[in-house]
């Protein structure tokens, strides 16, 4: 993979040639993983969610409806605009253009939803990401972690060792895994 696969470039180049890249918000294998995601985060009510990679703003839409606020952030800026004209009838979100880990809000979350990310980065990199997400987590914060099984040739890591990467961070606490046909989804708490 070249190390353009990862930049602000690729991501705007794949929004710019298809509204959504992925189908995420017409694939039944999509949005039923996203009804999963919601599923694992039980009953609870959040008050302060980060959704970084929130691309066109598809579970953006679920998270609000659990969480008081939300901040989605994006590579893309052409993301950015279609999930906040998704997103528009929904004042507990914002929407906003970044870069992980740069431009990490300085906030503080209850929640955090790592959704299809994670393999875009180097493993440093994303170790990184993980210990400063998490110390963006308030104690007893959820971080939830979902990513595809297969394989890409635009994919630094698999999904599997995205899991693993993050499993390895210090302060959070397993709470749930799960393996689902074609992805995995794991929640742990901050403690």
């Amino acid at each position: 993979m070249s190390e353009a696969s990862s930049s602000q470039s690729f991501f705007e180049t794949k929004y710019r040639d298809a509204v959504d890249p992925w189908n995420i918000a017409s694939s039944t294998s999509e949005l039923g993983r996203y009804e999963t995601t919601i599923r694992a985060l039980g009953a609870r009510r959040f008050a302060r969610a980060f959704e970084p990679g929130c691309s066109i703003g598809v579970l953006t839409q679920r998270l609000a409806k659990i969480c008081n606020r939300v901040k989605g952030m994006d590579i893309s800026p052409t993301a950015v605009r279609q999930s906040q004209e998704r997103c528009r009838s929904y004042p507990n979100v914002t929407i906003s253009q970044g870069v992980l880990p740069e431009t990490i809000p300085r906030s503080d979350f209850d929640l955090i939803v790592f959704s299809e990310i994670g393999y875009y980065f180097d493993p440093l990199v994303l170790r990184e990401i993980g210990a400063q997400l998490a110390e963006r987590l308030t104690i007893g914060g959820v971080f939830l972690a979902v990513h595809w099984l297969g394989g890409s040739t635009d994919h630094r890591l698999t999904g599997d060792q995205v899991h693993e990467l993050l499993n390895a961070i210090p302060g959070l606490q397993p709470m749930e895994s799960q393996r689902h046909q074609g992805f995995r989804l794991e929640r742990w708490a901050r403690v």
